[in-house]
């Protein structure tokens, strides 16, 4: 009787926990049996593995296996344990050393020819792998995405017969980087605000809104530019940090899609469309996958025509914007997913969009009016920091705007100096200020207290609104490198708000 034990990792979520893969040999009559709560994929292996090995020259006990992946109640799927296992059937039944394999973790999928296939979610894994101070060993197809953590413990093949002759010393396997091709720093240039004629109020929102990461809202009539400028939102964000940047591609690791690593730094934009269901927006489904909020983490969820998504959809927005993460439960798995996204959105200010517009023949009644805004829970509302007025401009200024248009690299860089005094003060955006951190980072003279206090009431806003006010009038004060928030900065965020104050 022989014993192989082989480490490899499964994915529950943004984590990729441990898994130890047994491989016994015993008497009997041949047959392979595969414990610890596996799904159909992983049952499957076994003749995958089986065909891989034969095809790549090593012969297959004829013998009875079993192969415990323990812990025995964490569900596996996928084909990421083939790897593994084909290696422990080796080890057990002595075609390669036992050795060989000590302080090595394995995970790949087996092609019927003995080939190394990518599999999905590589990201999180090499991280928890480097974590726990084992080599890694993975797919060559997976390589460009396991360079990124620029590790020395990763290293890829394209073949069992290339996995065997680097762990048996006879070849040496490649790292990731080493056969990762160079690529070109940058990729398409994102888009600028020099595209945007006049709307010199909405730039200055926008310049406020990145700052601080504090949530947006457009409102202006079709053709106004709104999504001109919520596109440009991109172009004027600093870069994310390596840990931010890993962070948010774990994530679109997880769900297979194709990772571009030209965009590593790049805050991620998502704008998914109005028909979205509340899963695709959240995340779900039968594997618990992450949705677009967190595929938007550490970036911008992007929502144009905000009204002509279901209300049931938008509500589901209400927890993750205030947590920053959301927890998926399904009766099988749990998951939970990060989820701080900076919230920008869009929409008209009636059903035909012309309302309040004097070039427009609004028709829409007062009701239909009430009806459109009333898509829109007061709730949600509550949770955006500024909600902006674009009117539409008239054509003369567009043809013929008669001075130089604002460009996203000179408000980027006041958007970088504000940023730069708040990590320094509390470490993150003014966005995510505490109550506790109000009192000490937000403090008021008595006088500008009870303007605010006043203001507040008079507009009818919430506790919730009241705190909102104060972390943006403490990023405004961050762009005019202000140590103190004056009467002057409260203003400019309290008219932030007063669009939907009194709705």
């Amino acid at each position: 009787m022989s014993l192989a034990v082989i480490y490899s990792r499964a994915q529950i979520g943004i984590d990729s926990p441990e898994v130890r893969v047994e491989v016994h040999l015993s008497g009997g009559l041949p047959r392979v049996a595969i414990v610890g709560l596996p799904e159909t994929a992983v049952r499957e292996s076994r003749d995958r593995v089986r065909s891989a090995l034969l095809n790549a020259g090593f012969s297959f006990p004829v013998s009875r296996i079993t192969i415990s992946l323990a812990p025995a109640d964490l569900p596996k799927d996928g084909g990421r344990f083939d790897l593994a296992i084909a290696l422990g059937i080796l080890a057990a039944s002595g075609q390669i050393p036992a050795g060989c394999v000590a302080g090595m973790e394995f995970v790949a999928e087996l092609s019927l020819a003995g080939e190394l296939r990518a599999v999905n979610g590589v990201l999180p894994t090499a991280l928890a792998a480097d974590n726990s101070g084992r080599k890694l060993l993975i797919s060559v197809a997976n390589s460009s995405e396991a360079a990124l953590l620029e590790s020395s413990n990763i290293y890829c093949a394209e073949n069992l017969p290339e996995v065997v002759a680097g762990l048996t010393g006879q070849k040496q396997l490649p790292s990731p980087a080493a056969i990762t091709k160079p690529q070109a720093e940058s990729i398409q240039a994102l888009p600028d605000l020099n595209e945007v004629y006049g709307q010199t109020h909405a730039i200055r929102g926008l310049t406020v809104a990145a700052a601080g990461k504090h949530n947006l809202l457009f409102i202006g009539p079709p053709g106004s530019g709104k999504t001109l400028l919520a596109t440009r939102m991109p172009g004027i964000l600093p870069q994310l940090t390596k840990s931010e940047s890993l962070e948010s591609m774990a994530i679109t690791s997880i769900t297979g899609k194709p990772l571009n690593i030209q965009e590593f730094g790049r805050p991620p934009f998502q704008s998914p469309h109005h028909t979205s269901s509340a899963v695709a927006l959240v995340g779900g489904g039968s594997q618990a996958q992450p949705g677009e909020i967190s595929l938007a983490h550490n970036g911008i969820l992007f929502l144009d025509e905000l009204p002509e998504f279901s209300r049931h959809v938008l509500e589901v927005l209400r927890e993750p914007m205030e947590s920053g993460q959301i927890m998926i439960s399904r009766a099988a798995r749990q998951a939970t997913y990060p989820a701080r996204f900076q919230f920008l959105a869009a929409m008209n200010p009636c059903p035909c969009g012309y309302s309040g517009d004097p070039g427009g023949q609004c028709n829409c009644s007062g009701e239909q009016i009430a009806r459109y805004l009333q898509r829109i829970s007061g709730p949600l509302l509550d949770r955006i920091d500024m909600q902006i007025e674009v009117p539409r401009l008239p054509l003369k200024e567009i043809t013929n705007p008669g001075k130089a248009q604002t460009q996203s690299a000179d408000v980027r860089t006041m958007v970088e100096a504000a940023r730069q005094k708040q990590q320094q003060r509390q470490g993150f955006a003014n966005a995510q200020l505490n109550n506790q951190q109000l009192k000490q980072y937000c403090q008021l003279h008595e006088a500008d207290t009870q303007f605010l206090l006043q203001a507040c009431e008079q507009l009818r806003l919430s506790a919730r609104a009241f705190t909102r006010v104060l972390r943006l009038a403490r990023t405004i004060a961050d762009l005019e490198a202000e140590t103190d928030i004056r009467s002057h900065h409260l203003a400019e965020a309290i008219g932030y708000r007063r669009l939907f104050a009194q709705a």
